[in-house]
């Protein structure tokens, strides 16, 4: 089998058991020290001392087993059984001060720093001062001082390793955000999208059909008496269903194209086609009283697009839901241009509400405002005011 597989299935197998591993690790640390000092006959292991040598290696065996579970108390209880076994036998065999380095590293890896710092100072303190006490040396002997400095190593190792993996963590965590972020941005387009396209659809079929509505009404009312009336507004419709698939298919066609550039060469409709607009609406039987202040220039791309279809929009509002009349006024001001749309209202009729949600949201995304209400008069109201400064012309 190749060594890659197996180092990757011991990994996985020590993953998912890592407590045998430490079980064996400990084993590992302990089990050679242990049985050198007593092939060599140490004193700590020699006569009535030696239960407690083989008691402080079966309890730093566990104490290593139980070091991820339990980190706290296996170090207070391992720190307590060396300290013990000092004082009772003398400066510590290597036995119990692996277990207490390994318990001190785990501690630091895991806690928060300024607390692993107090509990590691107390702990070697201790030792230290036990060591001392029960040895021949000086305070300065170096079996005395190596206390000190093994825990000071294992508590700067594992501070060392804690912060490492905390820095990894918050990697990986921001990295899931920026991520995460990049996905609500992807949906948050999506929906604008599917907005602006429900828009679009919006705006083109209503008007469209509202006229092809009208007309063949007139036409199956006058087909027998007027026949010639009948065939202008069979003409009507023909020309208004003609548009509107050809805006249907314009749409498609911008769907459906993977690049940027559209797939209709059809200029974006804008308020220099605004008379087509009207004449539209003309035929459908809405009799409009157009005016406009101010002298008509080039609008920004949004803008003009935004001002047409609220026209659009609100005209077809008029016809369906007013009298057969409307005022329309375009007032081109320095710094915007305002489209008031007022009309008689008629009889209620139930309506969807896109309508005006469509006008508001077009305003909206061109930098405006709309507002629509009832007036005291009687009638109904659309006024939206559209940014556009005008430019001046280059020296």
């Amino acid at each position: 089998m190749d060594s890659t597989v197996v180092q990757r299935q011991l990994r996985r197998a020590a993953l998912r058991h890592p407590q045998l591993l430490d079980l064996l690790l400990g084993v590992l640390l302990v089990g050679p020290p242990l049985v050198a000092t007593a092939s060599h006959g140490d004193r700590h292991l020699a006569g009535p001392v030696a239960p407690a040598g083989v008691a402080a290696a079966v309890l730093a065996c566990l104490a290593i087993t139980f070091r991820r579970v339990w980190p706290l108390p296996v170090l207070l209880a391992t720190a307590v059984a060396t300290l013990a076994f000092t004082v009772a036998s003398g400066p510590q065999p290597p036995v119990p001060m692996i277990a207490l380095v390994i318990a001190v590293y785990t501690v630091a890896s895991r806690l928060e720093r300024r607390r692993t710092w107090l509990i590691s100072a107390a702990i070697a303190l201790s030792l230290y001062l036990a060591t001392v006490l029960t040895s021949a040396g000086s305070w300065w002997a170096p079996q005395n001082i190596g206390v000190l400095a093994w825990i000071g190593m294992a508590t700067a190792v594992g501070d060392a390793t804690g912060s490492r993996r905390a820095y990894v963590t918050a990697v990986e965590e921001r990295a899931r955000r920026a991520e995460q972020t990049r996905e609500d941005e992807a949906r948050r387009r999506v929906v604008e999208e599917r907005m602006r396209i429900a828009r679009e659809l919006h705006d083109v079929v209503s008007h469209h059909i509202a006229v092809i509505n009208v007309q063949a009404g007139a036409a199956r009312h006058v087909l027998h008496r007027q026949p010639g009336a009948a065939d202008s507004a069979l003409e009507h419709i023909r020309h208004a269903s003609d548009t509107v698939m050809r805006e249907l298919s314009s749409i498609v066609g911008v769907l459906r194209d993977p690049g940027d550039t559209p797939g209709s060469t059809e200029p974006a409709r804008g308020l220099a086609r605004l008379t087509a607009l009207l004449d539209t609406v003309a035929v459908a039987g809405l009799h409009i009283e157009h005016r406009q202040h101010g002298e008509a220039r080039e609008l920004p791309a949004v803008v003009d697009l935004a001002a047409y279809r609220i026209l659009q929009e609100a005209l077809t509002n008029a016809h369906k839901h007013g009298t057969g009349s409307a005022c329309l006024t375009v007032t081109y001001a320095p710094d915007k241009v305002v489209l008031e749309v007022d009309n008689p209202t008629g009889p209620d009729r139930p309506g969807s509400g896109y309508g005006l949600l469509g006008m508001r949201e077009r305003a909206s995304a061109a930098g405006g405002t709309l507002t629509a209400r009832h007036e005291p008069t009687g009638r109904f109201r659309v006024r939206a005011e559209l940014p556009a400064a005008k430019t001046r012309p280059q020296p």
